[in-house]
């Protein structure tokens, strides 16, 4: 297999503040725009801490260099998404959400509970108290630096000398610590029980691996968080079956037969992920003979669902009464950790699926016909969906988890005549308890009767996940541009403005038909590099040639404006200009992913969407507006992109 080249199709990791991947995503109501201009608050606030966590990680490396570089940011990425996790001082934090471990820290450390006690050894290693490892930011990163290292040199010996390390002679890469970081997981309470032939567990533990490393090959910059994009070649980090079985985003290119598939493997064209031919390949996992019948990798109730042999055992073979509710939960714990604790027969806890935060994984738990234990006294007829994060936490809340989550409960709709999915809430997301009328079918933990939980809390955005199970509900979508016939108002040259820096004249926006998202045909921007300027590439792809009075014009109220995009290369990132009453407002930029279609837009009234360019004020003010044109941003490179326009719209 390291034969092949590769070409790595990234999942955008992206907060609740991007648009969904969704072209009939719902309006912003305005309890949705107050949650928008909240978590900016919130969001800003957590940026000076999340500076200090970089200089935390910077004295980590220097203490521990067989730690390669950029593995404590990705490994604090996915354990708390750059939050000092402090469960004992706020008990909405981790509300011991079904018992699950607490993790405390940036770095996520668990102290027992079930799972192993990173606390009391990560301090033992440093030789200052667990209270210390709980609460210090800086501690509680250093002691997670040291565990890993210790789990690093059991592989690698040589990487005791710090001498020799600090010279560049024997720092381990990314892919070679993957065995250190599935042991570092610390889903076992002891070694022993690590040891055991678990299917489940093995299965978490790569899972923890798998994400820490996703984590460094798609890179993050988003709010002060900050992993450094290191690409990872995966087939040195994991074997074909488990790649296949963590949906790896990856593309081998069988060059010389001029293929993108092997003699056994292919590519999902749903996905774009890798699968098994046949089941004479399919991949089996560690364990999975003693799992029984049911250790296949795909679920029967949800296709896009992995089942395998991670199942839980906790939940009861019958049903007293008729699947007739959905409860959404927040895990208070990250992905793999939650598989883990469900899967515990001492927990004695479960839900039907668990959802990843980076890329919308889906792993079925329990079969939709089997009870399972999440829901207290209406277990019997609730369906339940826990979403890895924590409540408090608005960044585990991304596009991909939200639509993967509409995906099942849409399946749910599809499959129950008791669960309509009209029925779900779409009211304003709030803290604490609050109970909604049982007519309400899909809904929070937090709105059921007899529950002490409160998730999903107060950044779940409701009105957000309804347009989604509703779509082309509360509103009406107009295109401005399809390009179906015409290039449409884009039929200037990207480089014609002299707005536009970093780019050649020979840069070119043409009408395609061999890519497209809707339809028959695309909008091709081809990007070309000037060579004799080595500035960042800003693109105004001007709308409405040159002229946006030329333009459709565009409803400011409840007003969402879009498109769908596509990329060749990563790094890239998108906005749109708005002709506003008093000049022109230029968007907030959001990254896409490379190869991957993707649906962005941005809210008109939403005044954190917008910045003041030319005479502006950064706000969108008048009652009708019109397009100026749409953004295109790359760090400058000497190679070509090819970044593909669809469906221009507009949604009030």
């Amino acid at each position: 297999m390291r034969g092949y080249s590769r070409i790595l199709l990234s999942v955008a990791i992206s907060g609740l503040l991007a648009s969904t991947a969704f072209a009939g995503e719902s309006t912003a109501l305005p309890e949705e725009a107050a949650l928008v201009e909240q978590l900016n608050v919130e969001e800003a606030a957590l940026r000076p801490q999340r500076l200090a966590f970089q200089r935390y990680f910077k004295e980590a490396y220097a203490l521990y260099p067989a730690v390669p570089v950029g593995t404590l940011e990705a490994v604090a990425y996915v354990q708390s998404r750059w939050l000092n996790i402090q469960p004992d001082a706020n008990e909405s934090q981790t509300e011991a959400h079904h018992h699950m471990p607490a993790a405390y820290g940036v770095m996520g450390l668990y102290a027992g509970q079930g799972f192993a006690d990173q606390v009391t050894a990560g301090a033992q290693l440093l030789g200052v108290s667990p209270a210390l490892v709980r609460t210090d930011a800086r501690t509680n990163v250093l002691a997670a630096a040291a565990l890993l290292d210790a789990e690093i040199r059991k592989d690698h010996p040589a990487a005791d000398s710090r001498t020799r390390l600090k010279r560049g002679g024997n720092t381990p890469s990314p892919e070679e610590i993957r065995p250190a970081l599935m042991r570092y997981a610390g889903f076992s309470a002891s070694p022993v029980e690590a040891a055991r032939a678990s299917a489940v567990g093995e299965y978490a533990r790569t899972s923890f691996a798998y994400d820490v490393l996703l984590a460094q090959d798609r890179g993050v910059n988003d709010r002060g968080i900050v992993v450094p994009e290191r690409a990872i070649e995966w087939e040195r980090a994991f074997d074909m079956d488990q790649l296949i079985t963590q949906r790896a985003p990856m593309v081998r290119l069988d060059v010389a037969n001029d293929r993108i598939e092997t003699a056994d493997y292919e590519i999902d064209p749903i996905s774009e992920t890798l699968r098994a031919k046949s089941a004479e390949t399919r991949p089996t996992v560690k364990g999975a003979a003693a799992a029984g019948p049911d250790a296949g990798i795909q679920s029967t109730d949800y296709g896009p669902a992995i089942w395998n042999a991670a199942h839980s055992s906790n939940y009861n073979a019958s049903r007293s009464a008729a699947v007739s509710a959905v409860a959404i939960h927040t895990a208070q714990g990250s992905y793999a950790g939650t598989i883990s604790w469900f899967k515990n027969s001492s927990s004695n806890v479960s839900a039907h699926y668990v959802i990843r935060s980076s890329d919308g994984q889906v792993t079925q738990m329990v079969r939709n016909a089997h009870t399972a234990w999440h829901l207290r006294n209406q277990n019997s007829f609730a369906l339940g969906i826990e979403h890895e994060g924590y409540v408090n936490n608005s960044s585990w809340y991304t596009n991909a988890m939200y639509n993967a989550s509409a995906g099942v409960v849409r399946s749910f709709c599809a499959k129950y005549s008791t669960i309509p999915c009209s029925s779900a809430y779409k009211g304003a997301p709030s803290s604490g308890i609050n109970v909604l009328p049982t007519s309400v079918k899909i809904k929070g933990h937090q709105h059921y009767s007899g529950q002490t939980h409160t998730d999903p809390g107060i950044n779940w955005n409701w009105s957000k996940y309804y347009g989604l199970l509703n779509p082309g509900s509360g509103g009406t979508v107009k295109y401005l541009d399809r390009f179906e016939s015409s290039v449409g108002h884009f039929n200037t040259s990207p480089a014609y403005s002299g707005s536009t820096t970093g780019i050649s004249s020979a840069s070119t926006a043409t009408r395609d038909c061999s890519t497209r998202k809707n339809g028959s045909c695309s909008l091709r921007v081809l990007l070309k590099d000037n060579k004799s300027s080595s500035a960042n590439w800003a693109v105004r792809l001007l709308s409405g040639s040159g002229n946006p009075g030329s333009n459709t014009a565009l409803t400011r109220a409840n007003g969402t404006v879009g498109f769908w995009v596509w990329s060749g290369g990563t790094g890239t990132s998108v906005g749109v200009g708005i002709d506003d009453s008093d000049g022109t407002e230029r968007s907030t930029s959001k990254s896409v992913p490379a190869n991957k279609w993707t649906y962005v837009s941005w809210s008109l009234p939403t005044s954190s969407n917008w910045n003041a360019w030319v005479g502006g004020n950064g706000a969108i003010s008048a009652s009708t507006v019109k397009m100026d044109a749409i953004w295109l941003y790359h760090a400058n490179t000497a190679y070509d992109v090819n970044v593909y326009i669809d469906d221009v719209q507009i949604k009030n």
